[in-house]
């Protein structure tokens, strides 16, 4: 086989057999493949799709591409939460601790850095200082056992062929592949040995789906692969015309995580966390009464003890507990800047795609995949959809320790919110 003859078949839209995309996938983990002949096939892909036999191959090929868990508590659910990603999504910091607060299953997480415009949560987790997110795949099984919940990176041993996908797809602009989606998400949600998978299937103009018949298209396929897969699935279509809450960045969306399991925060972050995880535990337990579930988690976030189970979480992975008990002893940002209203109006939209484009200028994110991200970089977006405000009032504040990047945001974001 000839790497230059298979991006040609899977250009023409023909279908590549198992033994084609084993061929593909370990030449390139081998680098005999090299990345630009890699960014061919992804871009093949991106616009000629795969067929619904190549994704369920390479689904399995990427699984195999490393190890697999296997819990051995049978008496036990596990289950996991996807974001397909947006602007402010934090929810990931939140469901955690609040599902394994309850007590009704175990989360073992693995998470992954921002993609394009939409930040990661992993990135998020290490803007804590000293938590570790390499955990071994013995520490990821034990602590999932012993506390409820382990929170890590990719490692070497779960779907490495992903991880390298994974970043060539964030800076080739092949991320809104449906096929691409799924194999991704699924490959690593089946490795890491769950049971149950809830998916936050994002739609509007800040998600890679932009569209709902888009996001219903990805969500439909997440199930059929991951019930092909052997997991319970159940996919909600959320909103992401407008960032969720109103941090965008990585500590910033810890910040607000935090006030969310302290009973307060956002509105539609405390409900949207609510939800997904009133979603996972009905996996576990479909007899259940939804209402009591909601109403046990909501008490969970208004006592403290949701709060209490992410400090044992990061202080199990060796995080700085102290910054999470007293926020303000975290580093300051070098630059804030404060943009206010112009005119009096009501706000129409919300380019939410751009804030998650300007988040990255600001440092929030990275523009190729060997940038450094500045935990401390980021926006707080004071207005919503509907809002009446008047001139003067704040739409947004700007984070970040480069003034020159600063600066320039200053001049051009106010155009992402539209009045009428």
């Amino acid at each position: 086989m000839l790497p230059y003859t298979l991006i040609e078949k899977k250009q023409a839209g023909k279908t590549l057999t198992r033994k084609e995309w084993e061929f593909f996938i370990s030449g390139y983990l081998s680098e005999d493949i090299p990345a630009y002949q890699m960014s061919a096939m992804l871009m093949a892909i991106y616009f000629r799709g795969l067929e619904d036999e190549e994704v369920s191959n390479l689904i399995d090929i990427v699984i195999q591409s490393g190890k697999r868990i296997h819990f051995k508590h049978k008496d036990v659910f596990y289950a996991d939460k996807h974001s397909t990603g947006g602007v402010g999504d934090k929810i990931s910091l939140i469901l955690a601790p609040l599902a394994a607060a309850s007590g009704r299953v175990r989360v073992p997480m693995i998470s992954g850095r921002a993609l394009g415009h939409s930040g990661g949560t992993l990135d998020k987790l290490e803007s804590i200082p000293g938590l570790r997110t390499n955990l071994t795949l013995k520490e990821f099984q034990e602590q999932t056992d012993r506390i409820g919940c382990a929170l890590i990176g990719q490692t070497n041993d779960i779907c490495p062929a992903d991880r390298e996908l994974y970043a060539l797809r964030d800076v080739t602009a092949t991320v809104r592949s449906i096929p691409l989606i799924c194999i991704s998400i699924l490959s690593k949600k089946i490795a890491e040995g769950i049971q149950g998978l809830v998916l936050d299937v994002k739609s509007g103009n800040g998600a890679f789906m932009q569209t709902k018949k888009d996001a219903e298209t990805l969500a439909s396929k997440l199930k059929h692969f991951g019930e092909a897969g052997g997991l319970k699935v159940t996919p909600v279509i959320t909103d992401m015309n407008q960032p969720l809450g109103q941090a965008v960045g990585n500590w910033l969306e810890v910040r607000e995580s935090l006030d969310v399991l302290h009973g307060g925060g956002p509105q539609d972050v405390r409900d949207l966390s609510i939800r997904l995880t009133e979603e996972m535990i009905l996996l576990a337990e479909p007899k259940a009464d939804r209402k009591v579930i909601h109403a046990e988690l909501a008490s969970l976030l208004d006592n403290g003890k949701a709060f209490d189970k992410f400090l044992e979480i990061v202080k199990a992975q060796d995080g700085d507990i102290s910054v999470l008990e007293d926020p303000e002893s975290y580093p300051e940002p070098d630059y804030v800047a404060e943009v206010t209203a112009d005119e009096a109006g009501t706000v129409q939209s919300i380019d939410t795609y751009g804030l998650g484009l300007d988040a990255i200028d600001l440092g929030a994110g990275r523009r190729k995949n060997t940038d450094t991200i500045d935990p401390k970089a980021g926006m707080l977006v004071h207005v919503n959809i509907g809002d009446n405000i008047s001139p003067g009032d704040p739409v947004i504040t700007l984070f970040s320790d480069n003034e020159k990047a600063l600066k320039n945001k200053v001049k051009e974001i106010g155009e992402r919110v539209k009045l009428n």
